[in-house]
């Protein structure tokens, strides 16, 4: 079984990801067990999807968090990719998500994620992290304490610096 780190600790997964073929057909669905369906496979069998309880959707880069706004009480979980590291879409995604949408869940990167990534994805929202295979998961996990401080507000701690200061 795959490792992800999932409130800051690394666990197994027990979350099956599921991809579209080239040719863009899906794959068979497990009877089964946790799964992580694209929204094409979502959308497609969403009837048969809604009674398991047990899925999750994962959008690419290029979807929109609106396509799966309605849906968001049928959802396990929500990834989202990061195809390559210069694509950061994903990061709009997940702002949404929690922010306007309210999704409360667990909010998974996929794809490219790396140490010098994690903090930032966390920032926006991400609780679960699937590390890259070709990356040391305990060195990924350490991205986490980067840094201790922000200045900027985010989803994490929406109040700029200046707004938590105490007054002297």
């Amino acid at each position: 079984m795959t490792k992800i780190i999932k409130g800051r600790q690394i666990v197994e997964d027990d979350a099956t990801l599921l991809r579209l073929a080239e040719d863009g057909s899906f794959e068979s669905v497990p009877a089964t067990g946790r799964i992580i369906v694209p929204l094409k496979q979502w959308q497609a069998q969403r009837d048969s999807l809604i009674t398991r309880g047990d899925v999750g959707v994962w959008l690419a880069s290029e979807e929109e968090a609106e396509d799966i706004a309605s849906d968001l009480a049928h959802f396990a979980l929500i990834a989202l990719d990061f195809p390559a590291f210069i694509d950061g879409r994903s990061y709009s995604n997940a702002r949404l998500l929690r922010d306007r949408f309210g999704w409360k869940g667990e909010l998974r990167a996929i794809g490219d994620v790396f140490k010098d990534v994690i903090l930032f994805q966390h920032r926006c929202g991400f609780d679960a992290f699937a590390v890259r295979a070709d990356k040391d998961i305990n060195e990924a996990l350490k991205g986490l304490e980067d840094f201790t401080e922000f200045y900027q507000g985010a989803t994490d701690q929406p109040l700029p610096l200046f707004r938590r200061r105490t007054p002297v």
